[in-house]
């Protein structure tokens, strides 16, 4: 029997978002292919995380359509949107770890929330989780006993507890050191390829987010301004990707705020 499922497991068809009169997303079509790595970047505030939001149903699309798995997340009521999500797993910029709990209770968080397995079952999911992770041995520490790295491995391996279709991260680069964050990227990878995920990442930091992706996608002033493979967007003629990709500081984002001339401020050319 042909594979009847759609070859995006996340789609966005013409969709448009805002906060009051101020739109975020303006009218974007965009791809997240099923069994790829792909990349989110562009300025701060381009909206990026405004689209992993999308995906989980936290906001709701205005305009357009959000498929997930070729379902649109917008109409869902809350039972539809709640099982969407536990195909989901998601990192979040910080870990989000509960702090009054281990690193094995915060693993086995989800997989007590959402399951009926036995408390045997669920000790040897979370040990192979943390092993995934590389901290099988940290399962009896404390969130505020670990290092950032290490938070942020604990929170990818609450992640992909319940293992779910669709990982979402929310800038894992921030904040770590060259080896944490190194590690982290090959992590991303790594799960990616061994367990059959699908993974979108929110990042800032070239150098890894183009040696890992398959796909990258840039936003800027509300729209996609490319997408492609990592070479083809290193390639791009387009000035604000070109300035982005070479970390210019001036360029279609000006150095300089608008404001009044040096002459102006200053008066410089007044007549006497």
């Amino acid at each position: 029997m042909p594979d009847s499922k759609p070859e995006s497991l996340v789609e966005l068809r013409n969709l448009t978002f805002g906060y009051g009169e101020r739109v975020i997303l303006d009218d974007i079509s965009l791809a997240v292919p099923r069994g790829k790595v792909t990349a989110l970047m562009g300025a701060s505030g381009g909206g990026k995380t405004t689209i992993l939001r999308l995906i989980g149903g936290q906001n709701r699309a205005q305009a357009g359509e959000l498929l997930f798995d070729g379902q649109d997340v917008t109409p869902m009521d809350q039972p539809q949107l709640y099982a969407a999500r536990r195909r989901m797993g998601m990192l979040f910029q910080f870990g989000a770890l509960f702090a009054d709990l281990s690193v094995f209770e915060n693993v086995a968080f989800p997989l007590r929330e959402h399951t009926d397995l036995p408390e045997a079952l669920i000790r040897d999911i979370v040990l192979m989780k943390l092993n995934a992770v590389g901290l099988r041995g940290a399962r009896d520490l404390m969130p505020s006993d670990l290092s950032g790295g290490m938070a942020r491995r604990i929170a990818l391996a609450r992640a992909i507890a319940l293992d779910p279709e669709l990982v979402m991260y929310d800038e894992p680069f921030s904040g770590l050191d060259p080896i944490s964050l190194g590690t982290a990227a090959r992590l991303i990878r790594q799960l990616n390829d061994s367990m059959g995920l699908t993974s979108i990442f929110v990042s800032h930091e070239l150098e890894q987010t183009f040696a890992i992706s398959d796909h990258v996608i840039i936003l800027a002033n509300g729209r996609i301004a490319t997408q492609g493979t990592p070479e083809e967007v290193r390639q791009s003629t387009d000035p604000l990707v070109y300035q982005y990709v070479n970390a210019l500081s001036d360029g279609p984002v000006r150095f300089h705020y608008p404001g009044q001339s040096i002459a102006q401020d200053f008066g410089l050319g007044a007549a006497p």
